[in-house]
């Protein structure tokens, strides 16, 4: 049993409610006005954790879990309290041992080994537009899963396609008419974090670049690819922080939803 309060407690809720239904069937309010108020509804209280039940309202997909320095009862709380209020969820950089705990709870939950990514997808999700997730090699799979379900989960439509780094440019190559179907690119890369700068030279359509933690000692855990994406002399590109699959699976899919 979870214990929780609400920012508003449930009568006062159910006032504020009625009130913005009754403004709005008598023309006192517009529907503008009134989704506009119902965007700032209660979250829930749950002590150790404020969840925004209504930033899937807001923007479209729940408050995401990041599960990293969290206790294994705190990560299950959180998740069954979204799971309960908007019927699916996201929680990254989570171990699967919750996955284990959970999956007796809550039905058709799933766990990414690759991404360490645990989540419910939504009972109806349209897919739309189209996001090529592309990697510059196999180690950058975890973080490019992680944008890809992300963008899933959001409702974008989604391809990938791993090691086309520079080290061998012809492989890039080989895909640039496929690229250039998508909306927008997610290009991730360690190392010299060449990918995403080259992508953009090719390709016509916005590139979000994620820097990874891949490489030897002078790559400083993704600093190195980072100032590279952020100095890239080609244009159309932006750049997340490093190992950021889910930023930039976010920023994408709002890219993409922009597209007709």
């Amino acid at each position: 049993m979870i214990h929780s309060k609400h920012y508003y407690n449930e009568n006062q809720k159910m006032n504020f409610i009625e009130e913005l239904l009754r403004d709005f069937k008598t023309g006192t309010k517009s529907e503008e006005e009134v989704l506009k108020q119902l965007k700032e509804l209660p979250f829930e209280d749950l002590q150790h954790t404020k969840v925004d039940h209504h930033r899937l309202l807001r923007q479209g997909i729940p408050e995401v879990i990041y599960c990293k320095n969290k206790t294994h009862k705190q990560i299950k709380e959180i998740a069954l309290s979204l799971y309960q209020k908007a019927g699916f969820f996201m929680a990254t950089r989570c171990k699967k041992e919750v996955f284990e705990e959970l999956k007796e709870h809550i039905p058709n939950i799933m766990f990414d080994e690759d991404a360490s990514l645990m989540y419910k997808e939504p009972e109806k999700c349209e897919e739309k537009g189209l996001v090529y997730v592309i990697t510059a090699g196999t180690s950058d799979i975890p973080v490019a899963r992680e944008a890809s379900i992300t963008l899933r989960i959001c409702g974008s439509k989604v391809k990938e396609v791993f090691d086309i780094g520079a080290a061998g440019i012809h492989r890039l190559y080989s895909f640039k008419e496929e690229l250039e179907t998508a909306n927008v690119i997610v290009a991730i890369a360690g190392m010299d974090g060449v990918l995403p700068g080259l992508t953009a030279s090719l390709i016509s359509k916005p590139v979000v670049a994620v820097p990874t933690d891949c490489g030897y000692g002078s790559s400083f855990k993704g600093i190195t690819p980072l100032l590279t994406m952020l100095n890239s002399c080609a244009s159309g590109i932006g750049v997340v922080n490093i190992n950021n699959g889910f930023g930039a699976g976010t920023l994408a899919h709002r890219i993409n939803c922009l597209n007709p």
